[in-house]
């Protein structure tokens, strides 16, 4: 008896490998390896301190192994997600004289199909548990089966074990509510939820509530979430991790950048979600900087960053253009190894793209050991954003070569570059693709479609694709009223906004306003378009964005009046971003403020100071008044900083041949003749003035 007590202090004293190793030599020594405890205990610390190979090894070499050594081994494989290995060897326990399995392996097993998804054979399991009023009552194994419905989609079928369970515990409660969010059923969390708390015998968990915080971020409901953090904060869990990361969660999603950051300055405790959702809060809510000099603190401090972190920082460098930080973390991500990652160098693709170094994407991609179609629709869709729409096409043909068949979004990323391209016989091709890969009942390949037709000058092809359709969302609605304003026919593009307003169960959104907004832009519709702008604010109590104030300092800077587009500017509730200052610019080297056009030029060279064109401008409105000290130093600010300029090419297609044209271009074949017609076209021109 005394042997015993001391070998039950020496497993107890056990803390690594080497420890377990000698303990187990002792044993033997004293002849109780037979023993079930002791083996089942052996077995259990092998697991733990050394290798699941050691503990397997120890429950063969057991003769007659209990229900517990069962258990303790089925456990092991199963922690390690060896779910293959676990069911066989439940299988082989059930093939066995000794040892039925109990109320503690039929969860274990539960688990192991969970984890496969096979739901099948884990209907056998349940069948086998019903045989057996304990097990079948047992509410661990009732918390299994709901775990293993769930994990396979199949919610009704969870729901009906739970109500054969007249008093649920809170993992099992846990289970369903876990079950719902995580199958996009969000509402009935939360309902179950509060039928939970009402529930006298019920002690909430922090497991249960990070479930909860979930299901309010799947909803973007951030007055549910702020009560459930009070009830975090009243119940004392606010130093769990995980509970506190979800809430983190739940404030960025929900645009709440603020209390997120009070909130991430406040935890006791970091780990590399609680960064990586920050980073990814800030990133994602137009404050690029802050996220990352938050990245950049996470990496003084000598936290190690993941894929995710790596991800959002990215994310922020292509916001803000800043390539420099983007270099510095692809660096990092290499020296990771998880460069090559689809997340990783898709974003990559897409950093490169967004800061004007298509080569260097273009490097990255064919470095890819595996593309999917996110890789593919990046250096697409990145040829469009500069200026070389003419390779994706392509790029979308060797897409297609290499076997991969573009989704639905991909076919809107194609159509949305083939429409920078302006080609009528190409956009007839891509609608009969589209047609064809039964694409067109999308509303957001049929809201493209009718933006290219627009674009290649098929105004009419748009409207009749446009009658067309039975099914009208806000999408169609709104891509019409931009194809509209794209002719310039500002007129059409009120009336239809006029009709969608009326006649259709639809509410404009922030796309809808914009598009409207445009189109009296293009149209010089001041009055309207300062009228859609109120309705915009006070009628459909919708916020306008950087995109909406842009666009009105555009339509005041038009008409010469740029006192009030500053105006806008200056109540702006939001930081004013580029294309605002850049309308701004624009409509100040029109009607020669140097004065103003500094002001804008000065907020531009902060905001995006890799743009070669904000410099440029600024040189043509000093070159205008003969400002010739400033042009030249503009210029030679340009040359030091190695800023390119993105050339503008042009296209026209002449009996179904496409003609591509730089400024000054001189290589085409008919290159003569072509100018020679334009020196001809500019003398009448000057005849006529």
């Amino acid at each position: 008896m005394k042997t015993r007590q001391v070998l039950v202090n020496l497993f107890q004293a056990c803390n690594d490998g080497g420890s377990v190793s000698q303990l187990h030599s002792q044993l033997f020594k004293t002849g109780v390896l037979n023993d079930s405890f002791f083996a089942t205990k052996l077995n259990s610390l092998y697991s733990k301190f050394a290798s699941l190979q050691a503990a397997r090894k120890v429950f063969d070499e057991t003769l007659h192994p209990s229900v517990y050594l069962w258990n303790s081994t089925l456990r092991s494989y199963c922690r390690e997600k060896q779910w293959e290995e676990t069911l066989r060897l439940f299988h082989l326990m059930l093939c066995t004289t000794e040892g039925a399995p109990d109320n503690f392996t039929i969860p274990i097993a539960l688990k192991a199909c969970a984890g496969l998804r096979m739901i099948e054979s884990g209907r056998v399991i349940h069948g086998f548990a019903k045989k057996n009023d304990k097990i079948g009552s047992d509410l661990f194994v009732g918390s299994a089966l709901v775990e293993l419905y769930s994990k396979c989609g199949q919610m009704g079928e969870a729901l009906k074990v739970f109500e054969e369970f007249p008093r649920p515990d809170t993992v099992l409660w846990t289970s369903m509510v876990t079950g719902y969010q995580q199958n996009n059923n969000p509402e009935e969390a939360l309902t179950l939820f509060s039928q939970m708390v009402m529930m006298d015998s019920i002690v909430l968990d922090p497991v249960t509530l990070v479930s909860v915080v979930s299901a309010c971020a799947q909803l973007s409901n951030v007055k549910a979430g702020s009560c459930v953090h009070g009830l975090v904060l009243r119940r004392g869990f606010d130093s769990d991790l995980p509970l506190v990361n979800s809430l983190l969660n739940l404030y960025a999603k929900t645009g709440c950048d603020k209390i997120a950051a009070n909130l991430f300055s406040k935890m006791p405790e970091k780990d590399v979600i609680s960064w990586s959702t920050m980073i990814a809060c800030y990133a994602n809510n137009e404050a690029a900087n802050e996220a990352l000099n938050l990245f950049n603190e996470m990496i003084k401090r000598r936290l190690e960053p993941n894929s995710v972190t790596v991800v959002s920082a990215l994310q922020a460098c292509a916001v803000s253009r800043n390539l420099e930080e983007g270099k510095k973390i692809h660096k990092i991500a290499a020296r990771k190894h998880f460069e090559l990652e689809f997340s990783v160098s898709t974003t990559l693709l897409d950093m490169y793209m967004k800061c004007s170094c298509p080569d260097e994407a273009v490097d990255l991609f064919q470095r890819l050991p595996k593309k999917d179609v996110v890789s593919w629709v990046a250096l697409l869709s990145g040829y469009a954003q500069n200026g070389m729409a003419y390779k994706s096409m392509g790029v979308f043909r060797d897409m297609l070569l290499d076997g991969i068949r573009p989704d639905a979004v991909a076919v809107v990323k194609i159509l949305a570059a083939s429409s920078e391209l302006g080609i009528f016989q190409q956009a007839l091709c891509l609608h009969g693709y589209v047609v064809r890969s039964g694409f067109n009942s999308n509303v957001f390949v049929g809201a493209s479609l009718i933006e290219l037709y627009s674009k290649c000058g098929g105004l009419g092809d748009a409207v009749k694709l446009f009658k067309g359709m039975i099914l009208r969302d806000v999408v169609i609605w709104s891509s019409m009223i931009a194809a509209y304003g794209i002719h310039g026919r500002g007129g059409e593009a009120l009336k239809i906004f006029d009709q969608m307003v009326k006649n259709s169960s639809f509410r404009p959104n922030n796309v809808t306003f914009l598009s409207i907004l445009s189109a009296c832009s293009h149209a010089g519709l001041v009055e309207e378009g300062l009228k859609i702008f109120d309705m915009m604010e006070h009628d459909y109590q919708l916020q306008p964005d950087s995109e909406h104030f842009g666009i009105m300092v555009d339509l005041l800077g038009r008409i010469g009046q740029l006192g009030k587009a500053m105006d806008i500017i200056n109540r702006m509730p939001i930081l004013p971003g580029p294309h605002v200052w850049g309308a701004l610019l624009g409509a100040c080297r029109i009607h020669h403020n140097i004065e103003m056009g500094e002001v804008a030029a000065k907020n531009l060279f902060l905001l995006d100071p890799s743009h070669a064109g904000y410099y440029i401008l600024l040189s043509n409105i000093y070159a205008v008044d003969g400002k010739w000290d400033n042009v030249a130093e503009l210029r030679t600010l340009i040359k030091d900083r190695e800023l390119k300029k993105m050339l503008g090419r042009s296209m026209v297609e002449v009996r179904g041949e496409v003609h591509s044209f730089l400024a000054g271009d001189r290589f085409h074949p008919d290159y003569q003749k072509i100018y020679e017609l334009l020196r001809k076209l500019e003398i009448q021109m000057g005849k006529e003035v």
